[in-house]
């Protein structure tokens, strides 16, 4: 079948292929994103691959499908950039990725835990210029503290199980109850728990409507004073305007995210030679108690060669007619 790939890179093309060593379809990488503008460049092919800021919304899709296009395939696990119920309208199949490291966002979730805590960020810049000064590097004990995991799937799951093993006390977060997180020993947090008594809070939620914004200047007035935010979820989780606010005020300690709101005009490209527009970005990098990568922490030789596999897996059933075990369907 032949399928085009958005916002494709370098180092998923080498994966996609290895997935697709045995010629099953042709693959036409694209390293633009799918939008209005570019929709056109789908003609044709009957199968559409995209990440996570692709669009997908109404007029596209419409687009995609007088172009001869019936499968989207999500090379990623998020499909808040999907209007499904304009897929289902128009005939066109959706799958994504249920599943493909766990470990590999938690533990990079760790990792800027670690490095917002522990200012690993700011010893490296000052030992390449000499400076060794320990001064305004003290970070705190993870042991006896009280992490939130908001989201308590897979991911979170994980995450917790790190945590755990630090010896924090863990709390959840989730509509869901997993048996899977309280047989790990995490217990789930009383009403305005979270706010009171967690001295890390750690997004692993999906977005929905209920959870935009969940991090908004309601829930950062009433949280432990000196909290550190992590988000290697998805951006919008985070009213952005607000955490700056409460970065400046100190009431909130720290910030370290893979994802962010706007990343969509920025993320996965090289803008190093030029001026970011950007103004909200520009506020957050200028913290010293704030790290932002670019939505890497998925990033896992593990974690790619799922991604591709099942991506083509899903491609190679709709081409069969067979069933989408991860097809996506409007609620």
């Amino acid at each position: 079948m032949e399928v085009a790939i958005f916002s494709s890179t370098p180092y998923e093309r080498k994966f996609l292929d290895e997935a697709n060593k045995a010629g099953h379809h042709k693959l036409r990488y694209l390293d633009v994103q799918l939008g209005p503008d570019t929709v056109g460049l789908a003609a044709g092919f009957g199968a559409v691959c995209i990440f996570v800021n692709d669009k997908a919304d109404a007029p596209t899709l419409e687009a995609l499908h007088r172009g001869g296009t019936r499968l989207l395939a999500l090379r990623c696990t998020g499909f808040n950039n999907v209007d499904l119920e304009a897929a289902a309208r128009l005939g066109i199949k959706v799958v994504r990725v249920v599943t493909y490291s766990p470990n590999s966002v938690a533990e990079f979730a760790v990792a800027l835990l670690l490095a917002i805590n522990r200012k690993v960020h700011r010893a490296y810049n000052r030992t390449r210029d000499s400076n060794f000064s320990l001064d305004g590097l003290i970070g705190f004990d993870l042991f006896g503290k009280t992490v939130a995991v908001v989201g308590t799937g897979k991911i979170g799951c994980v995450f917790a199980q790190i945590m755990i093993g630090f010896g924090c006390d863990v709390i959840g977060y989730d509509p869901y109850h997993s048996a899977e997180f309280e047989a790990l020993g995490g217990r789930y947090a009383k009403p305005g728990e979270i706010g009171s008594k967690a001295d890390i809070v750690s997004l692993h939620c999906p977005l929905t409507p209920e959870t935009h914004h969940i991090i908004n200047a309601d829930m950062l007035r009433r949280s432990k004073p000196g909290a550190l935010l992590i988000n290697t979820s998805r951006g919008a989780l985070i009213d952005t305007e607000a955490v700056i606010e409460a970065l400046k005020s100190g009431q909130l300690g720290g910030l370290a995210i893979d994802v962010y709101e706007q990343e969509s005009s920025l993320f996965f490209r090289d803008l190093s030679n030029e001026i970011i527009q950007d103004d909200v970005m520009q506020r957050l990098v200028s913290f010293p108690n704030v790290i932002v990568t670019g939505h890497q922490a998925y990033l896992t030789r593990e974690a790619l060669t799922t991604i591709c596999e099942t991506t083509l897996q899903s491609v190679t059933a709709f081409e069969k007619n067979e069933p989408l075990e991860n097809e996506v369907k409007a609620s």
